[in-house]
């Protein structure tokens, strides 16, 4: 059996066939047009779904593609009446208008309810909700369906309409981790009629023809708790996993619920299976192209020791949210050259991603996932500064893909043998303990509990 992934990523969408030995066979490559309409910035979903299908037609023609799988990006929502999209899909990185904001936002739920704290633009999809409800209602009255983004994906293929609990909690506002149910701002807006019934992660909701071939429609899944999944079926012991792509998402699901702080977008997540799971999360590939000019290639050791021994240095933020969102972004030291740039950035999202595990009090082992991790040399500076944690990284860098693969085949009873992930060997760069203590004395970040961590080699 095989298996088709579609990852819809904020930049970047991808088609992968997965065999059952967790091999990737295949793979096709876009990036998701944003397009102006109507006084908002819009999906282009008409491009994306004509690629998509043409994607999955070929995979079927090439490899005998059973079934399609969706692992997408968060924060975003669809409306959809019997056959298509009653308003087009929100690009979630634009903000209301102020006047607009000072109505809606005060009927965003408290922290304690819904663990999601309130961030700008549309990184709480149940604000942008708001928002198109405050200035299109029409849309809302002629919607049958409140999708998530990935369930959206589905339907359009040919699923059901289904609700999805990792996508409804992922930082929405529209959902309560600790009842397990939708939150109170989905009834005091009357949307829960409009929400379907559940279904896991990975579930058969329907089929579709193409060509001669009849294939599965899966149920969506979250990118990065499928992520989250992909290792922890693996039964590697308790795990924080690091999933990077234009946002890096760090999930300790045994950080205790009091320790998230609301104003360092630490936030819940909810597993496929409905569990709650401490997350912090910043920015992470946006900041790196910012800082780094676009750098495409590799970053070799020494353009990275001549940024440490330099004191070249990127100070946070370069994007929305994070854990520092009162800073502003900025490089200190001298001019550095392209690599050296590129060398900064890296070293900037290390450094992040230490202080995130710091926050979320993570002392289990460190899975490093996703495409920031080419290489190898980001978990490398991590498990240099953190020599008292074991540190993995992802056999392939596609582990969301992976895990929406195996949630996929475990629902239609397959085994599904995903590669174990590598030890990691820590970098050996000379003075990295005192770049980072001078970066965090730099970012003036004077209450983090915990912030050696043991201290780097």
């Amino acid at each position: 059996m095989k298996v088709a992934v579609l990852d819809f990523g904020k930049t970047n969408s991808k088609l992968f066939v997965f065999g059952q030995d967790g091999r990737i066979i295949d793979e096709r490559r876009t990036q998701p047009k944003w397009v102006r309409q109507d006084g908002f910035s819009v999906l282009d979903e008409a491009a994306l779904h004509h690629w998509a299908l043409s994607a999955v037609a070929d995979a079927v023609d090439g490899h005998g593609v059973e079934g399609v799988m969706v692992s997408g990006h968060g924060c975003t929502f669809a409306l959809v009446d019997e056959v298509a999209l009653t308003h087009p899909i929100l690009d979630y990185e634009q903000e209301p208008p102020a006047e607009i904001a000072a109505r809606i936002d005060h009927r965003i739920p408290d922290f304690a309810e819904t663990f999601s704290p309130r961030l700008p633009l549309g990184f709480n999809y149940g604000r942008h909700m708001l928002w198109l409800q405050e200035v299109d209602p029409d849309a809302f009255a002629a919607s049958k369906s409140i999708l998530g983004y990935p369930q959206y994906w589905s339907w359009r293929l040919g699923g059901r309409a289904v609700s999805e609990v990792s996508y409804l909690g992922c930082h929405s506002h529209l959902w309560a981790p600790r009842r397990q149910d939708f939150s109170s701002l989905v009834d005091a807006q009357g949307w829960r009629d409009r929400m379907p019934a559940f279904e896991r992660a990975g579930t058969v909701i329907g089929e579709q023809r193409l060509g001669a071939a009849v294939i599965a429609i899966h149920n969506g899944v979250h990118d990065s708790n499928a992520a989250l999944h992909a290792y922890r079926r693996q039964e590697l012991g308790p795990v924080t996993v690091v999933s990077t792509g234009t946002w890096v998402i760090v999930l300790n699901p045994d950080c205790p619920l009091d320790a998230l702080d609301r104003d360092r977008d630490m936030l819940v997540n909810v597993d496929v299976g409905g569990g709650p799971v401490p997350t912090i999360r910043f920015m992470g590939g946006r900041e790196f192209a910012t800082i780094s000019a676009g750098w495409q290639g590799e970053i070799a050791g020494p353009a990275v020791q001549r940024v440490i021994d330099a004191g070249i240095m990127a100070l946070p933020s370069f994007a929305p949210g994070g854990p520092m969102p009162s800073h502003s972004g900025r490089l200190a030291g001298r001019t550095p050259d392209a690599e050296e740039r590129a060398a900064t950035a890296l070293l900037y999202v290390a450094l992040m991603v230490d202080l995130c595990l710091d926050l979320i009090h993570s002392n289990n082992t460190v899975i490093v996932d996703g495409g920031l991790n080419t290489g190898g040399l980001l978990a490398g500076l991590l498990a240099q500064l953190r020599p008292g944690q074991a540190f993995l990284q992802g056999a392939t860098l596609e582990g969301s893909a992976t895990g929406a693969a195996a949630l996929a085949f475990e629902s239609v009873g397959r085994e599904f043998a995903a590669e174990v992930p590598e030890p990691v060997r820590a970098s050996r760069f000379t003075g990295l303990a005192g770049y980072r203590s001078n970066w965090r004395d730099a970012t003036m970040d004077l209450g983090v509990d915990g912030a050696a961590a043991g201290g780097a080699r």
